[in-house]
């Protein structure tokens, strides 16, 4: 599979959905959907870059996805297993398998380093139906921040009414040496030689600019960019 780094997910990419909810509150989890893979798998590996294809084995619905390597010259595949959905249940299996296999490639694994969210019931409309506990209520991600290991550190939740309801606040990473004279020249050398931007490796890492890189951060985006072929190849 090419050297391409899966981009992280959006604010606006990510679902919330609730996990448990009672008297005193409810808990978050975070989703992404199928369109979402979609849109990713097009935006790296272009339409004609990547498919998809089903298959039942033992009653269960399993999907592979295929990423076209063109310097291996073949397809890399990633598969996995969907779980029943309660409506149209084959449609639900279909979809399943898509996001575990999409995660297996790596798009919205970042998703399982969100911390556990709890809105305490003074922050949303609980009402008790019979013997259980619902709320008409809907959340947003509003923003969502993650450190160089694609991690979560920062994350903010708001209700319907655009009430904040939840905040992770980001803690500082450990301020680093700026980069050196020499490093960035080295890096605008391969930049210019692979036609890849500078605002390409920005957004990659999630940056302003490239005095913010850590000594991590370049050495990743150098070793990536190595492994890229010339514009002119």
């Amino acid at each position: 599979m090419q050297e391409q780094m899966i981009r992280l997910l959006k604010a606006e990419e990510i679902e919330c959905r609730i996990s448990t909810i009672s008297e005193k509150g409810l808990s978050l989890l975070l989703f992404k959907d199928a369109r979402v893979d979609q849109k990713i798998l097009d935006e790296i590996f272009t339409p004609y870059g990547w498919k998809r294809s089903h298959q039942s084995i033992d009653g269960n619905l399993y999907c592979t996805v295929e990423i076209w390597d063109k310097e291996k010259q073949q397809w890399i595949a990633k598969q996995d297993v969907g779980t029943t959905s309660y409506a149209e249940k084959e449609k639900g299996q279909a979809s399943d398998s898509f996001k575990r296999a999409c995660f297996n490639i790596g798009i919205g694994r970042e998703l399982y380093t969100a911390p556990f969210i709890w809105i305490p019931a003074v922050h949303a409309n609980i009402q008790r139906k019979g013997e259980r506990y619902v709320t008409s209520d809907r959340f947003r991600v509003a923003s969502i921040t993650y450190n160089a290991q694609r991690e979560i550190i920062g994350l903010v939740i708001l209700n319907n009414r655009g009430q904040m309801v939840y905040e992770m606040k980001a803690e500082l990473e450990k301020t680093e040496e700026k980069l050196s004279p020499q490093k960035l020249r080295a890096l605008k050398q391969e930049l210019q030689r692979t036609g890849v931007t500078m605002e390409t490796v920005l957004e990659r890492y999630h940056i302003q600019s490239a005095m913010q890189m850590t000594s991590e951060i370049y050495t990743n985006a150098m070793n990536s960019l190595k492994k890229t072929k010339s514009k002119a190849a």
